[in-house]
Order: structure tokens, then C-alpha cells, then sequence
């Protein structure tokens, strides 16, 4: 079954590669992928309506550098934190409980998991709970006028199922980005 099937390991190799890495090197890849992800999530603050379908894309360069190394995601997100109370504070409680938190938490499940469906289920899972702390801890709209105040089991489990979906798209997209930059980077 394709979500049993487990990931390559070409992932484990491009890990192994990176560990290797000198000090500086790993530290520029952090400055520039989270460069990305900072100005990714901004969009949606600076560009309404096309910057909602950018801002996603923050998600990327902060799964990449967990998928290198769980410290240096971390280092990446705190870093894309700061960049943001800069860029754009506005998006300072979105990035960390949702494209953030997705991209940290399906990059160290690379590290832990070796099956398609436990990587997915556990990237769902963290952005379940950041959804979930926005609209009923925080009391934050995230969803807009869709989402209601109160908790319920039927927007908890179409959250799940959208952030199910949602992070299946990016471990494949992840996939295959990983294996268009190893050119890049590695050599």
C-alpha cells in the first residue's frame, strides 16, 4: 500500500551528508531558507488576496531544514520568528502555531519515522493542535467566519482531515523538492 511504503532512503543519505556539513555552511543554509520562509509568510500581510496563496510556501524552507537536521529546523523557525516581528508582526501568530509549526513538525518526523502515513499523521497532528490553540485558546480567527468560537468534534475533525490532506501535499512536495536542491547542495 503507497502510504505504507517507506521513504526513501535517499532522504537518510542527504541527512547523513548534511551532518558532515562545516558549522558555517549550515548556518548560511538556515539565514537563507529562513530568509524565504519570513518573506513567504509576509506576503499574505502585504499582497491581500495573492499573498494568501504565497504565504503557504513558508512552510517549505523550514521543512527542508528540519528534514537536514532537527536543531538547525528549530534554529530556522526561531529564526523566521524574528525575521517576521520585523517584516511583519501581524503574521507573528499565525507562522508559529501553523506553517511553521507544520514544516518543523513533518522535518523531525523524517528523523523519527520511516513510513509514509507516520510522517503525514504526525505533521496533521501538530497543525491540528495550532489551529485548534488559535481558535479556541487564543480565540483567534484563523479560519474566518467558518470556524466557530466554541469547541466541537465536527470542526476538530475537519480540521484533521484538511490538515491530513494538507500535509500529505507537502512530505511529497518535500520529496521532490529534496531531490531537485540535492544537486545544489551537496555538491
Amino acid at each position: 500500500m503507497y502510504f505504507l511504503r517507506p521513504i526513501s532512503e535517499e532522504v537518510r543519505l542527504f541527512q547523513v551528508t548534511f551532518h558532515n556539513y562545516k558549522r558555517t555552511k549550515k548556518l548560511l543554509l538556515v539565514s537563507i531558507f529562513a530568509c524565504f520562509a519570513a518573506i513567504f509568510q509576509a506576503t499574505g500581510g502585504y499582497l491581500p488576496g495573492i499573498g494568501y496563496f504565497i504565504s503557504p510556501l513558508a512552510t517549505g524552507p523550514i521543512l527542508l531544514c528540519s528534514m537536514f537536521s532537527i536543531p538547525v529546523g528549530f534554529m530556522s523557525y526561531i529564526l523566521t520568528i524574528t525575521l517576521l516581528f520585523v517584516l511583519q508582526p501581524t503574521e507573528l501568530i499565525i507562522f508559529p502555531f501553523t506553517t511553521g509549526l507544520l514544516g518543523l513538525g513533518i522535518g523531525a518526523s523524517f528523523h523519527f519515522f520511516r513510513k509514509r502515513i507516520s510522517i503525514i499523521a504526525a505533521g496533521s497532528v501538530l497543525l491540528t493542535i495550532g489551529i485548534i490553540s488559535l481558535l479556541f485558546i487564543f480565540r483567534f480567527p484563523i479560519l474566518g467566519p467558518v470556524g466557530s468560537d466554541s469547541f466541537s468534534i465536527h470542526t476538530t475533525g475537519g480540521i484533521f482531515l484538511f490538515t491530513f490532506l494538507y500535509s500529505w501535499l507537502w512530505v511529497e512536495m518535500a520529496l521532490l523538492i529534496l531531490k531537485r536542491i540535492k544537486i545544489i547542495i551537496i555538491e
